[in-house]
């Protein structure tokens, strides 16, 4: 470790560096709050999808940049990924408790921006 990272186990009453680029909460937050990730963890709030329904309804997004974004989230412990041994498989994804943790306060805030669009607006 470079000197001068103060990097430490998150114990009791302890915090990650959080502005330190060696923070390896950096990398995680990078993923919530990409463009893609905000909204798949919406997307998984109120019941597990399958990729198809993933990539349906969340208009705009690519196969490949679903196909990252969960693979990042999966790696993160934000979701559980479940595949059932079918013949193709079938893949579930969902929110594990700590992507619940994570996802309420980012649909709290897309509840906040909706309540304040002004009528008419796209969207």
């Amino acid at each position: 470790m470079r000197e001068g990272a103060q990097l430490k186990q998150a114990g009791a009453g302890e915090r990650y560096e959080v502005f330190h680029t060696d923070c390896p909460a950096r990398g995680m937050v990078d993923h919530v709050t990409s463009k893609w990730g905000v909204w798949v963890l919406i997307s998984l709030r109120s019941n597990d999808l399958r990729f198809h329904e993933l990539r349906d309804g969340i208009r705009g997004i690519s196969e490949k940049m679903l196909t990252q974004t969960l693979r990042a989230l999966v790696q993160d412990g934000l979701l559980r990924r479940e595949v059932e041994p079918t013949t193709p498989p079938q893949v579930t994804y969902g929110l594990s408790e700590f992507g619940r943790d994570v996802s309420e306060p980012l649909t709290d805030l897309l509840d906040r921006i909706t309540q304040r669009l002004p009528p008419g607006s796209p969207g």
